[in-house]
């Protein structure tokens, strides 16, 4: 079963920036596209962005020009670089393989932007 262990939560002002790292278990990484995705309380999951193995990006048009996402396959890691956060970025959020995503979840990491 494959694990995700995302990191990088906190609270932030609007217009603040923060960055997330994914590191699911190595073999897992190997070959496959990785996204992000988000789950604000009362919402459905929603993909943020997804990188595949040769670092072809895909965003959804609400962070376009604010998020990054990027990866380190020596490292097995992926990224999220969310820059002029916003209030309604605020959300639990998990990585997870890309575009489909594997069955089971990490928990999540929590990003809450608040003045």
């Amino acid at each position: 079963q494959v694990q995700l262990v995302e990191s990088g939560c906190g609270l932030v002002q609007p217009g603040g920036s923060l960055r997330l790292s994914c590191a699911p278990t190595e073999l897992a990484f190997i070959g496959v596209g990785m996204g992000w995705y988000r789950q604000a309380p009362g919402n459905q999951r929603e993909l943020v962005a997804g990188i595949s193995y040769l670092f072809e990006r895909v965003y959804v048009n609400f962070v376009k020009g604010r998020f990054t996402i990027s990866r380190t396959n020596a490292k097995n890691t992926v990224y999220l670089q969310m820059n002029s956060l916003k209030p309604e970025d605020t959300a639990v959020y998990c990585c997870n393989r890309f575009p489909i995503p594997w069955g089971s979840w990490g928990q999540g990491t929590q990003v809450t932007v608040s003045s």
